[in-house]
């Protein structure tokens, strides 16, 4: 086998690990670059492969950074299946379509205001190309060898990888040989999902290292993001939290529902202004066995918050006189409604902007977090007087001692680990970690690197 690195390789995105056997190519992980402006540009380039020879896809999970891609790579000339857990389906049913009618709503909008350097701004692909590649979707349960292409002697093995809804670790075989892609692991310890299982046994580890340098921040996540709701309702302002629609959204709605209920907050108005996380909260009631909420937690996630559906009810939100909390996508900052409530409550020193997580180098909630005086949204500069905190608490990815002891738990050590999806340090730190502690063999890959099996 041969495996070939084209994204994750010194950031956090853009998943995308080519293996083949000499007659059949299959894509682990197909993810749009994020980001830095260089790696942005990646999406649009011509892929390093010819997509009509890939013969099949295997995603581990739903994020737009491991998934975007697919229905670019249906424009290029893609015509296999796309194989994935039935919540990874269920969740891709609303992130790619949004992920298409977002990057429409930008380039119109960059049109009208004349912000690109382009004429006319094009969107990736569109919200129609998009569900269009939906039909390509064959889900697959966790624990079940299956063969991605019939007469092929590969196979493929899904295990939960906990971190979201449907996140799976992959083990690819074929003839004697192995590799496991941990995918996003989750958190031991995390609010919403159960632990990652074991990982299987396998010659080569491909281990994500989002948090390879540092360990979480201890402290009671309710309590943090109390004190937060409370200094700025005393303020009288409103508190704008740009989050995942899909896990943190819902992890955020758990815990102010339960400060809430227990009086520790003001009952102040809570919006969710992300019809995707609406919907995809609703997915966890048929998800029961992937994760830790019962029932009636199940519920809760329902009243938390109003839904905003329409385009005119989002607009209201930016005039609001009272305190409030607003809870919008997308987690960096990178698009989507929650822009506009940036630029509407960024310059006022009565609000807060609360980021729940890890903030990719390049995004806008990695230059709020890092303390910018302004950032530029929809091609102006917006200062920035609202308290910024970073609740990192929240984060869905395993720390480095998690990662450390998800990977000590193999039964047999692996001929080689490659550490991928993590910026350089930290990709750096959890190489020499797991060579200290397991004595493993571990090389950070380059983009486009190719190695034999």
């Amino acid at each position: 086998m041969q495996l070939e690195f084209l994204g994750a390789t010194g950031t956090v995105t853009g998943s995308k690990y080519l293996v083949s056997d000499g007659e059949r190519q299959l894509l682990v992980d197909c993810g749009l670059f994020q980001g830095l402006k260089q790696l942005r540009l990646r999406n649009w380039a011509a892929v390093p492969f010819r997509a009509s020879q890939v013969d099949a896809v295997m995603l581990t999970h739903a994020h737009i950074d491991h998934s975007g891609f697919i229905p670019r790579l249906v424009k290029l000339g893609f015509r296999g299946p796309v194989y994935c857990t039935p919540a990874t389906q269920a969740l891709c049913e609303l992130l790619l379509p949004d992920s298409g009618r977002l990057q429409e709503e930008e380039a119109d909008f960059a049109n009208r205001h004349g912000h690109s350097k382009h004429s006319p701004a094009l969107p990736l692909y569109t919200e129609e190309e998009a569900r269009a590649s939906l039909g390509r979707f064959k889900p697959v349960a966790f624990d079940e060898d299956f063969a991605p292409w019939q007469g092929w002697s590969l196979r493929l093995r899904l295990r939960p990888a906990g971190h979201i809804l449907g996140a799976a670790s992959v083990r690819v075989s074929a003839e004697g040989r192995s590799i496991l892609f941990s995918g996003d692991l989750g958190r031991s310890d995390d609010l919403l999902m159960k632990s990652p299982a074991p990982p299987d046994d396998a010659d080569v580890l491909v281990i994500e290292s989002t948090y390879g340098d540092r360990a979480h921040r201890e402290g009671d996540v309710l309590t943090e993001l109390a004190a937060v709701v409370n200094r700025t309702a005393a303020r009288g302002g409103v508190v704008v939290i740009p989050a995942f629609a899909v896990g943190r959204a819902q992890t955020l709605l758990l815990c102010i529902d339960h400060l809430k209920q227990a009086r520790r907050i003001p009952d102040m108005p809570v919006y969710l202004n992300s019809p995707m996380a609406a919907d995809a909260t609703r997915i966890y009631s048929h998800c029961a066995g992937e994760h830790r909420l019962s029932p009636a937690q199940c519920n809760a996630l329902g009243r938390a918050a109003k839904i905003v559906n329409t385009v005119e009810e989002s607009k209201q939100l930016n005039r609001l006189t009272w305190p409030s909390i607003i809870v919008s996508a997308s987690g960096m900052a990178t698009g989507g409604r929650v822009l506009h409530h940036l630029r509407a409550y960024a310059p006022d020193p009565r609000n807060t902007i609360l980021f729940a997580g890890y903030q990719a180098a390049g995004t806008r909630g990695a230059s709020l977090v890092g303390g910018a005086s302004s950032v530029k949204i929809f091609g102006e500069y917006v200062p920035v007087r609202a308290e910024v905190v970073n609740l990192d608490m929240l984060s869905a990815h395993a720390d480095k001692e998690q990662l450390l002891a998800w990977a000590g738990a193999m039964a047999h050590a692996p001929k080689q680990v490659y550490i991928t999806h993590g910026e350089p340090v930290a990709a750096d730190a959890l190489r020499l970690a797991i060579e200290e502690r397991h004595g493993w063999p571990c090389e950070v890959p380059e983009y486009r690197q190719i190695v034999q099996l």
